[in-house]
């Protein structure tokens, strides 16, 4: 019956009056009865008007009230022994505290209803915050609680889940208007990226100083034992009764416990909102800071296999972003990509080399080519792919390019035949076992009957395993002594030694060349130190512009009107400076005088 009133009422109300209706609230408390008025508009069937100015109000009456009031209790027994309390300002404040958890509850109806979409675009359009101070004010004041980041995932997983259902029934109403449609994937990815921004600012576990208790915004301080997620973890203990000795670690089993929930909310929230069509550019954005800031607080990271796998398929800079978290999934947990060297192959193309993060890709792609258990063929490959490349490439990607190839050649001692290979044809009998099982006995047919000189190098193959990377040479190196660059051609000396000495040689750090450009290596070259120079030094003073040694076999016989002429000028220049001589010598002898 109450609820129908209060129905009655909020169609009855204007939006006058119901500004009315705050500003009574907000002046005085004798018009405290305007509150559960104002609260029945906080729901997903109010109008976009009466549900903002509603929130407004509320806001700005809670705000300063919230310091003051008493904790939420979880237990009916607890509400039970406070309400025996008489004092009159307390059973208000416990009113009011009531009253604020039904707000918060009216607004997670909110944010996750279907039905609030209109809403959605209405707050955010005419709100006065914009989406990044709201969520710079998430993370200033309230993420620090724990409690707020553990409801703030549940949250954030179910408007992900209805995210998701929005967008199949989408796909299938084939019948909708086309600016109905265009308006609700506006609303989605504007929704997508508020929940990004969100997800992104929650601090994780480790940039907390993890203490035994957790502060808590919904319990009276970091001590307090009322909240949610400590009643949660009391219940999943186990009932067995521990040794007195032993209950002083209770405190840290119930921060592990909590730690444990966090991570799988943690991961929910993620996994959850990782299955939706991303924007392209918070597609990226999730993809360079993945590695760091989502795989490390999983409760399994392999269940980001499907997300990577199919972000690394996709190719191009995509791909080159999702290799660091596949790379980690690879090597740290057991991951298994069959074709994982062959999309890495591909990737080898001339716009890596100008790419934004091409200095962690081919740091990635020195660690993926260190493990001796890559086969020859399949390191020579990648050997002659770069090579290839150094003749397509600015110097910086030469320059790396050589520090990949020195590396290879120490790791794998058996492709240094690349180096020193006078006969293509001689090299059949010392392929591999892995590579003859491969190739099939027409192509080695067709190898043969190629007259020698000619690389038998495919560049256009994308299996490295057929490219007969086995059956080159890296003559592209070579051509580097002549660079016109001088650091890329003193650099590609460096393969000149015995790389198959492992004792005598180390590894070059991919680190110092992965980041180069023409600005590195202008500066590089200015700071370097040059033992000698071309000067123009003569050690006696010049006579004429060019010496007999200059062209010999040529005498120059000069005119002698020439030389007249130039023998009065210089005997006219000696009497001019003469006289000056004795006018200057007069003048001293004056002075002293």
């Amino acid at each position: 019956m109450a609820t129908n009133l209060s129905k009655s009422k909020k169609r009855k109300h204007t939006l006058e009056e119901l500004k009315t209706l705050g500003q009574q609230l907000l002046s005085s408390r004798a018009h405290i009865n305007n509150l559960p008025l104002l609260l029945t508009f906080v729901s997903p069937s109010s109008p976009p008007q009466f549900l903002l100015e509603s929130l407004l109000t509320l806001q700005s009456f809670f705000s300063p009230l919230l310091p003051h009031l008493p904790p939420s209790f979880p237990s009916s027994t607890k509400r039970t022994e406070v309400s025996g309390k008489d004092d009159p300002e307390f059973i208000y404040k416990t009113w009011l505290r009531s009253k604020f958890d039904e707000l918060v509850q009216s607004l997670l109806l909110v944010f996750v209803s279907p039905q609030s979409e209109d809403a959605y675009v209405f707050l955010r359009v005419h709100s006065t915050q914009s989406v990044d101070s709201v969520t710079d004010l998430l993370a200033s004041k309230y993420f620090k609680y724990i409690d707020v980041r553990y409801f703030t995932y549940i949250s954030m997983e179910k408007l992900a889940r209805s995210l998701e259902g929005k967008g199949i029934s989408d796909d299938k109403t084939g019948s909708a208007d086309e600016n109905s449609e265009s308006h609700s994937r506006a609303s989605i990815e504007l929704s997508l990226r508020k929940s990004y921004h969100i997800l992104s600012k929650i601090p994780s576990m480790e940039d907390n100083n993890e203490k035994s208790d957790c502060e808590m915004w919904s319990g009276s301080g970091s001590s307090s034992e009322e909240g949610n997620l400590k009643e949660a973890s009391k219940k999943s203990k186990t009932k067995v009764k521990m040794p007195k000795a032993e209950k002083s670690n209770n405190n840290a089993l119930s921060a592990a416990i909590i730690s444990k929930k966090m991570k799988s909310k943690f991961t929910k929230a993620w996994i959850t909102f990782l299955r939706l069509p991303l924007p392209v550019d918070i597609y990226k954005e999730v993809l360079v800071t993945l590695h760091r800031a989502v795989i490390p607080f999983l409760s399994n990271p392999i269940m980001l296999c499907d997300f990577l796998t199919r972000s690394y398929d996709i190719g191009g800079v995509v791909s080159v972003m999702a290799l660091s978290s596949l790379f980690i999934l690879m090597t740290q947990h057991g991951l298994e990509y069959p074709n994982f060297y062959e999309k890495l192959y591909a990737l080898l193309v001339p716009s890596i080399f100008m790419a934004k993060h091409r200095a962690k890709f081919f740091e990635l792609l020195d660690s993926c080519l260190r493990s001796p258990l890559l086969p020859a063929y399949l390191a020579a490959a990648f050997a002659k792919k770069l090579s290839r490349l150094s003749i397509l490439v600015p110097p910086s990607g030469a320059l790396v390019i050589i520090a990949l190839i020195h590396n290879l050649l120490r790791r794998h001692p058996s492709i240094n035949c690349l180096l020193h290979r006078e006969d293509g044809n001689e090299t059949h009998n010392n392929d591999s076992k892995a590579e003859k099982e491969i190739v099939d006995s027409a192509t080695v047919a067709n190898i043969s009957s190629i007259k020698p000189g000619i690389d038998h190098f495919d560049n256009e193959e994308s299996n490295p395993v057929k490219s007969n990377a086995m059956r080159s040479s890296l003559w592209e190196i070579d051509t580097l002594r002549h660079h016109y660059c001088p650091p890329v051609s003193r650099f590609v000396l460096s393969l000149e030694n015995d790389l198959t000495v492992r004792a005598k040689t180390t590894e070059i750090n991919i680190k110092d060349f992965s980041s180069g450009s023409y600005a590195t290596i202008f500066g590089e070259e200015i700071r370097r130190r040059v033992k000698q120079v071309p000067l123009a030094f003569y050690r006696t003073t010049p006579t004429s512009l060019f010496s007999d040694s200059d062209f010999t076999g040529w005498t120059f016989i000069c005119d002698k009107t020439e030389e007249s002429s130039t023998g009065k000028k210089e005997k006219n220049f000696a009497d001019m400076s003469e006289e000056n001589g004795h006018i200057s010598a007069k003048r001293q002898r004056i002075e002293c005088s």
